[in-house]
């Protein structure tokens, strides 16, 4: 009896003290210092260049987290009517996430070929990254920061102003052809 209450003394000690370590580490992603404009990101698109965002000033962008097994798949092609439409005054900027349902397991060429081959995407495509959780990337915290909101699942959507100022977020419900984007775009 007397060693079942030393071991479960001895057990109560170590988990203290691996809930103080814990709580005593900070998580780099909470002191990562966020650009103070979406103009300061550099990301790698899919073929590997660096992207500067600061070539994007003057336009609109509609940032979409993507996946190519999603029931939200489709909207690849409304992206890319978006993207002829709107020509040099909007950026539609897809970024690849397997965080939902693993449904993005590919790796950047099978996504790029994916897209290429069943939707023609011609706007600009983005590396994969991870949109939510601890390793979530420095510009998906930065929209969440500006909106309070993040992405739920594939295919949500960031309006950011040509400014740079103003960030509205969309659900994946709606279409990137629903009015409500196609207004803010234009704005």
């Amino acid at each position: 009896m007397r060693l079942i209450k030393v071991i479960a003394l001895v057990c109560c000690v170590m988990s203290l003290g691996a809930f103080l370590s814990n709580r005593m580490t900070t998580d780099e992603s909470e002191t990562e210092i966020l650009p103070s404009s979406i103009y300061d990101f550099k990301i790698t698109s899919l073929d590997g260049r660096v992207i500067d965002f600061a070539d994007f000033k003057g336009r609109s962008l509609l940032i979409v987290n993507t996946a190519s097994k999603c029931g939200y798949t489709p909207q690849y092609a409304d992206l890319e009517k978006i993207h002829e439409a709107y020509g040099s005054k909007v950026a539609v900027l897809g970024f690849p996430a397997n965080n939902f349902l693993w449904q993005e397991p590919g790796s950047n060429k099978d996504i790029a070929d994916f897209c290429q081959v069943n939707y023609g995407v011609n706007f600009q495509m983005f590396e994969k990254i991870s949109v939510k959780g601890t390793d979530k990337h420095p510009l998906y915290r930065w929209l969440e920061e500006k909106t309070g909101k993040s992405p739920t699942w594939n295919f949500c959507k960031y309006v950011v102003s040509r400014d740079g100022t103003e960030v509205k977020f969309f659900p994946s419900k709606i279409n990137p052809l629903d009015h409500e984007i196609t207004l803010a775009l234009e704005r």
